[in-house]
Parts: structure tokens; C-alpha cells; sequence
């Protein structure tokens, strides 16, 4: 997933820079804006929804991914979802493959947060550092995922309830406090927003996250035989390192080690892999929550009902606030795109298993939305001309 060519529109010969968003994106790389697109812009538009009568005015995957400059080869997300799903229930499902059953969860662990560092790393290195320049908007979004994040904190501390409920909190939680998505910049270009701006607080997220989810999820999700002190490090040493070390050894191998940086340059288009990846094995791991699950059909429901009401109402409170400094659309992909893959990790792994269901289908409600928002944008642009 690369941001190269962000601040332009895609045309025939390429990515053409608006004046006022050069420079964000150091190196080439034609033809990396469509990986980033894939990647999370786009994850899960695999429907038809009919717009009235007139055909025109259907909106399909297929005339959304041309708007974008991609047209749908691979199927990213659903491809990847599918993926890992038919694993699962074939490890699950084939005796002949119980010996390697524990190998293969252990390499999953391990895999999951390998690639999600190299895939942020992978972004991070097209990032010109000089071109974040964060606003009044940033902070008051930080703030409110932060208050919002600490309410749901609240609530599953001190409000008592049936575990099977805790486990709809926590799914709420993890899709509040869950940085940015790297291709909210694609997203929010297309839409007529700043690409700079936005991947400024996908940094900011970031290291809000990584503050947060360590303090934090030990204490609504106890682990049995740790103290709080041994499970905040535990999370700590894992989460803070592959929130903000990709940036941080981009920054440096650009500054001290330019050679190396123009090296990893090159091979930024294969972060859509590395992400196509990652959401196999999440979504594998998901399903294996769910299959092993013996909470009620109305809680899991509920879990995708609050993550429903996660998207809505940060979409809603990030355009609203970006309203008053004239960044309406910017502000809304800021708080509202979220990095889907990094969230299921994190739920399943720090909180109640079933509670990455939350997440999961997160990825649902924000490609819904951000399809109609560009299949309303079309329309528009179509009805000027």
C-alpha cells in the first residue's frame, strides 16, 4: 500500500499533484495509488445497491473501483475474508491435519503483528515528514476518541453486567480507540480532502493507541496468573513497538540511511499483499471465535450493532468538527476510516476473542459508506459537467 500521487487525481498518464499537496510523498512508484486503494479504501464494496430507475445511477463495485483509478482483478478483502475462513474450518474439519493444528496458531501469532509493522513500515516510508502539520481539528478528535474510549472503559469497570455483554463493550472499545487506516489518504483525496492532514493523524492515532491500549486493556480483560504491572509490559512491548517503530525506522533510514530508504521504495506496492495477508489470518482468527463461541446469535448481533453505531457516530462527530475549520471531509475519514486489520488483531489478542466480531464487520459498515460517499460525489461531478 502506497500514498504515492495523493494529492492529485489519476488520469490516463498518471497521478497529477495538485499544487499545495506536493511533497507529502517522497520517491515513484506509478501505479501504487490502486494497491493503497485496495488495501483499505475499498476493503469489502462487493454489492449492488440500485440508486433508482435510471441504470446510471446504480451503484456498483465495479463503477465505484473505476472512480478510483482500480478496477476490481482481485477481490482484495473478500478474497482475503474468504481465504481465511475456508482455512480455518479446513484445519478445523480434517483430522489429518490435527498434528500441525498447534504449529500453524503458533505461526499465526506470530505472523499478524509481523506483517502489519511491515506493511505500516512499507507506507511510512513514502511519508515526507515535513508535510504533517497538524490543526486544531487533530487534537479535538484525539480528545474524543479519548473521552469516548475512557466512557466505554468506564462502563466496563465499574458497571456490572453478564460476561456476554462485557464482550459487546469491548468491541465498541477496541473500534473507538483504533488509529487511523494508512489509505484513509486515498479515500479522503478522491473525496476532495487533504491527504496530508489526514495521514497526520493516522500518526497521531497511532501513538494515542499505543499509549492507551496498554493501559487500558489489561484492566477490562484481566489474563489469569498476571498482575496488572506484567500484562500492561506484555501489551506494551507489543503493541507500542508496531504502532509507531515502522514510523520512526522509516524516518531514520530516510534521514541516515537514504540508500536503504530508496531500496524500500521500491517495494511499497507490496504492502497491499502483506495487508491482504494479515486480514487472511485475522479473519481466520475471527472465525474461529465465532465457531468456538457459546454466546447467544442475538449477542454477536449486538457486537456488529455496536460496531454500527461506532462508524455512524464517528463519522459523524469527525465531519461535524472538521466542519467548523473547514475540513468537513478530511476530519470525517480521520476519525471515522479505521485500520480494521490492526483492531481485530488487537481485540482478539488483548480482549475477549469474540469481541474482534465487533471490528470485523466495522469493515462492512465503513466501505458502505465510503462507496456512497464517492458514488455521491460522482453523481455530482457528473451533473456539473
Amino acid at each position: 500500500m502506497a500514498l504515492e500521487g495523493l494529492g492529485g487525481e489519476l488520469v490516463a498518464g498518471g497521478p497529477v499533484v495538485h499544487e499545495g499537496e506536493k511533497g507529502i510523498h517522497g520517491g515513484n512508484g506509478g501505479g501504487e495509488v490502486g494497491d493503497g486503494l485496495q488495501q483499505e479504501g475499498m476493503e469489502l464494496i462487493f454489492f449492488k445497491i440500485g440508486m433508482g430507475e435510471n441504470p446510471q445511477e446504480c451503484f456498483s463495485a465495479r463503477r465505484t473501483l473505476q472512480l478510483l483509478g482500480h478496477t476490481p482483478q482481485n477481490g482484495g478483502a473478500a478474497i482475503a475474508m474468504i481465504t481465511g475462513a475456508g482455512l480455518y474450518f479446513l484445519f478445523h474439519y480434517l483430522p489429518a491435519l490435527n498434528p500441525v493444528k498447534p504449529a500453524v496458531w503458533s505461526l499465526v501469532d506470530f505472523l499478524t503483528p509481523t506483517l502489519i509493522f511491515l506493511q505500516l513500515f512499507l507506507t511510512f516510508c513514502k511519508i515526507e515528514v515535513s508535510a504533517l502539520k497538524p490543526g486544531k481539528w487533530h487534537y479535538r478528535l484525539l480528545a474524543f476518541q479519548l473521552l469516548t474510549a475512557g466512557a466505554v472503559t468506564a462502563i466496563l469497570l465499574w458497571v456490572p453486567m453478564n460476561t456476554v455483554y462485557h464482550t459487546i463493550f469491548e468491541g465498541a472499545l477496541v473500534c473507538l480507540i483504533c488509529p487511523t487506516a494508512t489509505a484513509a489518504a486515498v479515500i479522503t483525496d478522491k473525496l476532495g480532502g487533504s491527504a496530508s492532514r489526514v495521514t497526520s493523524y493516522t500518526l497521531l492515532s497511532n501513538l494515542l493507541a499505543a499509549a492507551f491500549v496498554p493501559l487500558v486493556f489489561p484492566l477490562v480483560e484481566p489474563h489469569p496468573g498476571l498482575h496488572f504491572l506484567a500484562a500492561f509490559w506484555l501489551i506494551l512491548s507489543k503493541v507500542f513497538p508496531l504502532l509507531l517503530f515502522p514510523f520512526l525506522l522509516a524516518l531514520l533510514l530516510r534521514h541516515y540511511l537514504p540508500k536503504v530508504h530508496r531500496f524500500f521504495l521500491k517495494y511499497t506496492a507490496s504492502a497491499f499483499y502483506l495487508w491482504a495477508v494479515a486480514l487472511t489470518l485475522v479473519c481466520g482468527q475471527t472465525v474461529r471465535s465465532l465457531h468456538q463461541s457459546t454466546a447467544p446469535s442475538q449477542v454477536m448481533w449486538l457486537i456488529a450493532l455496536a460496531s454500527l453505531f461506532c462508524c455512524i457516530l464517528q463519522f459523524f462527530t469527525g465531519k461535524k468538527t472538521g466542519s467548523h475549520f473547514e475540513d468537513r471531509m478530511t476530519a470525517g475519514q480521520a476519525l471515522g476510516q479505521k485500520n480494521t486489520v490492526l483492531a481485530i488483531w488487537m481485540a482478539y489478542t488483548y480482549l475477549t476473542p469474540l469481541s474482534s466480531l465487533a471490528p470485523g464487520t466495522y469493515v462492512l459498515w465503513q466501505n458502505i459508506f465510503n462507496g456512497y460517499q464517492l458514488w455521491k460525489k460522482n453523481r455530482g461531478s457528473r451533473k456539473k459537467a
